[in-house]
């Protein structure tokens, strides 16, 4: 099939505008994730709160993309596509999903639970105040110490398998673009 082919079937334009705008904010803040402890030290606390921000922001489109996702039933797979490779985009798709939601709610529980969120409220991009969770604020500092440690290693830890779960996305797309020759990219990029 043609690469310019106006009649494949394509995402819809909300679909491909959310697919890509959370693709950057989330790959620019897992880059910042691994990298802000080699900041300067007067960086890091605009880069944590940024990171934050960006992570909220990131939780609040992808619960766009769910819903909109229930509502628009994407295009079918190409017909060349194996069966174990259904089954894996579905499976990939699906982790997807589970970590670009899991990892901004770990972080906000995280920041929650920190044992300085009472005196350091966080700021929305420096615009209005985000709310903590209250149940962390209430707890003694060692339950709070104990959870922003859990969140923190959860938050971690799947920020590290987004990561891998990205690399296996992106390595699907290339394959079925330039291996299979299927016109894969068009499905989803921008016109």
């Amino acid at each position: 099939m043609p690469t310019n082919d106006m009649n494949l079937p394509r995402y819809t334009k909300p679909a491909i505008i959310l697919h890509w705008v959370i693709a950057v904010l989330m790959i620019g803040n897992l880059l910042v994730g691994l990298f802000f402890t080699k900041l300067p030290d007067d960086w890091i606390r605009p880069v944590l709160d940024a990171h934050k921000s960006t992570g909220i922001t990131v939780l609040g489109l992808v619960l766009l993309r769910v819903l909109w996702r229930i509502g628009h039933k994407p295009p079918p797979f190409s017909h060349g596509m194996a069966a174990w490779e259904r089954v894996a985009a579905h499976v990939a798709h699906f982790g997807l999903y589970v970590f670009m939601l899991l990892m901004p709610l770990t972080g906000w529980f995280m920041d929650s639970a920190w044992k300085d969120a009472d005196s350091h409220p966080m700021f929305f991009f420096g615009t209005f105040e985000w709310p903590r969770i209250g149940h962390f604020l209430n707890m003694p500092l060692e339950q709070k110490n104990y959870w922003h440690d859990l969140f923190g290693a959860i938050h971690q830890y799947a920020g590290y398998a987004l990561f891998w779960l990205i690399i296996l996305h992106v390595a699907g797309a290339l394959k079925h673009q330039f291996i299979d020759r299927e016109p894969e990219f068009q499905r989803m990029w921008p016109r």
